[in-house]
């Protein structure tokens, strides 16, 4: 499933041709994703004009100048492509497009700018809803969320806060989306090696008797900054289903220290150690047990 780095680097790609354009009608190929669509959601978007691109978690969100917000979640293998019609392709040469497989294209977004946004699902178990602006926090999808790892509300002090008397490993409790949003199985065994935590140390090491932040969420709140805006400068990883709109393939995976590499040596300067995975929540968990402690 595309994790936050991914949906970024997605809504990064969109927004240039997607900001100010309206939406001259939306194409429906079937009844449902995941989920029904919206009530009249073609007619609802249908002549509105894209006012903001923007993301919660690993949502994608489209506002709208009606104060209504398209939301949008790829799923395990969802991909959002842009496409030209021919009179535009001819004045665009430099777009570049991997369709996919067109009969897993379930909705086509026509817009005013000559472009076509086509979500392309083989899975489905994407959705989009429509829903306005002011109950946007309150969505069911949203309402319990925590905050985003690099927005100024994450802190070493809200993990305390959180972190308080938890046995739970600490890998769950960082995947708990509650906890922070938006971070999924590959970022977090790469974020607790750069922290060098290990992902079955006890959440609550995190605050001190005193209810303080630790030395150990001192360490990983920078750890997780830095592991994200490093995927979301190379474009996201692209372990299986996931590509940018463009349909180019993002490389962060090349850059992963422990991420799929069981039984190879541990990328840490000056430690000896092999990677090893193990199981948790029925998940596999990627680190080194010689630096990760």
């Amino acid at each position: 499933m595309p994790e936050l780095p991914e949906v970024e680097t997605v809504r990064r790609a969109l927004e240039p041709a997607l900001m100010g354009a309206r939406i001259n009608r939306v194409e429906l190929r079937r009844k449902n994703l995941r989920f029904p669509f919206p009530e009249k959601f073609q007619s609802r978007l249908k002549g509105r004009r894209i006012a903001l691109l923007s993301r919660r978690a690993k949502y994608l969100l489209i506002t709208m100048e009606n104060a209504e917000v398209l939301i949008i979640h790829l799923g395990m293998s969802g991909r959002l492509t842009l496409s030209c019609t021919p009179d535009a392709r001819s004045k665009q040469n430099n777009t570049t497009t991997d369709p996919g497989d067109p009969k897993h294209d379930h909705v086509v977004f026509h817009l005013s700018n000559q472009m076509k946004l086509t979500y392309n699902d083989p899975r489905r178990f994407g959705f989009m809803d429509l829903v306005p602006t002011q109950q946007l926090e309150n969505h069911k999808m949203f309402r319990a969320l925590g905050p985003e790892p690099l927005g100024n509300s994450f802190s070493s002090n809200h993990l305390v806060q959180r972190a308080q008397g938890r046995k739970t490993d600490l890998k769950a409790f960082l995947l708990d989306q509650r906890t922070v949003a938006g971070l999924g199985n590959i970022y977090v065994c790469e974020a607790l090696h750069r922290a060098g935590l290990s992902p079955r140390r006890s959440a609550g090491t995190l605050a001190t008797k005193r209810k303080t932040p630790s030395k150990w969420s001192a360490a990983l709140v920078p750890s997780i900054r830095d592991v994200l805006n490093d995927a979301i400068a190379a474009g996201g990883s692209s372990l299986k289903d996931f590509q940018k709109p463009d349909g180019a393939l993002g490389y962060f995976q090349h850059n992963f220290d422990v991420y799929g590499r069981e039984g190879k040596p541990c990328h840490r300067q000056s430690c000896t150690g092999t990677v090893r995975r193990i199981t948790q929540a029925g998940r596999s968990t990627f680190y080194c047990p010689r630096c990760q402690r």
